[in-house]
């Protein structure tokens, strides 16, 4: 089985606007979400923002209500995903948001990013090239650092 990973609503955004969503389901990994992540996506979607749902990702419902303090710190999505990950046992967690990246840290979790997904599609072969799917994020109008994407890139001898 493959290792599972709680994804948020960024990450998923992110790969869409970049034309690389098939990476996703081509990473060894299992992707789940929960359903605050849906919705947020799937709100985006109805205000017209292109999307495909990954097939390959799965939505799990909480055992329970959203923690009240994480709500205060972080946006539903951000807090579900930290939530549903402590509820599964799950040590990692896919975010791109500073703030939310943060937290997880703070409470144990391991975190990647999109950059983090497309540095270990490249590892495993899955894609030939990040620099080209990074160069389509900015042309989306996705922000990055400027320096997190070259340490990225320089890693991978881009």
């Amino acid at each position: 089985m493959a290792d599972r990973i709680v994804i948020n609503t960024g990450p998923v955004i992110a790969l869409t606007r970049a034309d690389a969503l098939e990476v996703l389901a081509r990473l060894p990994l299992e992707f789940v979400c929960p359903p605050q992540v849906e919705d947020e996506i799937k709100a985006g979607a109805a205000l017209g923002h292109p999307f495909r749902w990954p097939t390959t990702l799965k939505v799990l419902s909480l055992a329970g209500p959203l923690d009240p303090v994480a709500r205060a710190a972080l946006d539903d999505g951000e807090a579900a995903v930290i939530q549903l990950a402590r509820e599964q046992s799950i040590e990692w967690v896919c975010m791109d948001e500073r703030k939310g990246r943060r937290a997880a840290l703070a409470i144990g979790l391991k975190v990647v990013g999109s950059l983090g997904l497309l540095a270990r599609a490249k590892a495993l072969g899955i894609v030939p090239a990040v620099r080209p799917i990074t160069d389509r994020l900015m042309r989306e109008g996705l922000w990055y650092a400027p320096e997190l994407v070259d340490r990225v890139l320089r890693a991978l001898g881009e």
